[in-house]
């Protein structure tokens, strides 16, 4: 049984499959978006509490925010242009994707902890439970799985 608000959420025999949860936001590359790219996963956040009592607890919020801050970042400083954030989620695990317009796939750095900075994907990695890079028509795009905690 799933704990909802105010009471018990209970099956009535006529569950049916539901589409995750999906948001998308488009950002120029101007200065102060990461900020609002974490707003948005925020946002997100609060929204999958709500309409799928998604459980959370701040450490798992934390993490997701810096998964989300990663990969922003990277195609923030690695595209020679604007980027889109994509969110799709459960109650159980939150699809994080960038799209980019480069075409050049990020690089995952062996463990070094003498070397400054390039830990991006080395976070991203231990942060979700998948990554995937695939080119698509105007660049790649970098998607990673991240699991609920409850």
């Amino acid at each position: 049984m799933t704990e909802h608000l105010g009471g018990a959420v209970i099956p009535t025999g006529f569950d049916v499959p539901v589409e995750p949860l999906r948001r998308a936001a488009h950002y120029t590359g101007e200065p102060g978006c990461i900020a609002e790219a974490r707003a948005f996963a925020a946002q997100f956040l609060q929204q999958l509490r709500t309409e799928w009592c998604a459980a959370t607890d701040s450490r798992t919020d934390g993490e997701l925010l810096l998964l989300v801050s990663e990969l922003v970042t990277n195609a923030d400083q690695h595209s020679s242009g604007p980027y889109i954030l994509e969110l799709e989620g459960t109650d159980a695990s939150i699809a994080v994707s960038v799209y980019d317009s480069s075409t050049a796939l990020p690089r995952r750095y062996p463990k070094d902890p003498a070397r400054v900075g390039r830990h991006g994907l080395e976070i991203v990695h231990a942060l979700a439970s998948q990554v995937s890079v695939e080119r698509v028509p105007v660049g790649k795009r970098v998607r990673a799985t991240f699991h609920l905690r409850r």
